[in-house]
């Protein structure tokens, strides 16, 4: 059967329809509006255009930055989509039942599916870009916890080894010293670049060509990342981490890390994989499809 998946980020709204075989039948994508009644009916309109072009689908999967709150069943943390109950609403405009869930968990469900972690019985998926995010899959399925909250990574406490660092950085989320604060490509650009810098995207260019300040901002970071993970493996012990964002294209992490892993966490002969997305900026759109299994 088809599947339609649907990925709602801060700018565009992507959609997208897997065949049975997993491969995509139809794509597009259009302009997040700006009013949450627009969005809703930019979804219709893709839906529709969807099935007209690759016929039915049985099942409307979607991702979106940010969690259900389990009390009043509203988006939060989620900007646009703050305050309002997004799965009930579009079940109404579709007509359809909605499975709906955080993009970083629609990533980490994608590549558990038929990605990079396929075949592994735990799958933590790290979204490592301008914010840090995670997302937990046992056995294929999406784990969500009680609260919405479960591989919410980038908001837990960096584990600072020198109590001059404490409290850490300011992070949006109220909070300080989040492991976001640490490991985003902001965090990166400004211990690269100072204060004012925001872009990290030419900094491994730049180490590779001999400059030591680039050099030495990727190996604290580097160090950073393989001691926040090895909390997740403390905790979580996942066969597979799989990276995906902006930062996730920088080679070295995936030669590096793990050895890095083992000197923070508690057992040394660890075998936790940490490995790239085989879909990479498809794993959104494809992981919300992949809500609906075949059972």
């Amino acid at each position: 059967m088809n599947r339609i998946g649907i990925d709602i980020g801060g700018t565009k709204i992507e959609i997208a329809v897997l065949a049975s075989d997993g491969t995509i039948a139809f794509r597009r994508r259009v302009a997040m509006p700006t009013r949450y009644g627009a969005a809703l009916e930019a979804v219709a309109g893709l839906v529709e255009a969807a099935e007209a072009a690759a016929g039915p689908a049985a099942s409307v999967g979607v991702g979106f930055p940010g969690r259900i709150d389990p009390e009043s069943f509203h988006v939060r943390d989620g900007t646009a989509l703050n305050g309002h109950a997004i799965d009930a609403d579009l079940a109404a405009a579709l007509g359809r039942p909605v499975r709906v869930a955080n993009d970083a968990v629609c990533f980490a469900l994608s590549e558990a599916t038929d990605g990079a972690g396929r075949g592994a019985r735990v799958v933590f998926g790290v979204i490592l870009g301008t914010g840090v995010g995670g997302g937990v899959v046992v056995d294929a399925r999406p784990v969500l916890g009680a609260n919405g909250l479960a591989g919410e990574w980038g908001h837990n406490r960096f584990p600072f080894e020198n109590p001059a660092d404490l409290p850490g950085k300011a992070c949006w989320c109220g909070r300080r010293g989040c492991i976001e604060t640490v490991l985003s490509g902001v965090a990166l650009a400004q211990d690269c670049d100072g204060p004012a810098a925001h872009d990290a995207s030419t900094i491994p260019t730049r180490a590779a060509a001999g400059d030591k300040r680039a050099q030495a901002a990727l190996r604290r970071h580097t160090e950073n990342f393989a001691r926040a993970l090895a909390e997740i493996v403390n905790i979580l012990d996942p066969d597979v981490i799989v990276l995906g964002g902006g930062l996730s294209n920088m080679a070295h992490l995936y030669t590096e890390t793990p050895d890095l892993m083992r000197r923070s966490q508690f057992c040394r002969l660890g075998r936790t994989a940490v490995r790239r997305a085989v879909h990479g900026d498809s794993s959104g759109v494809r992981g919300a499809a992949w809500l609906w299994p075949d059972d």
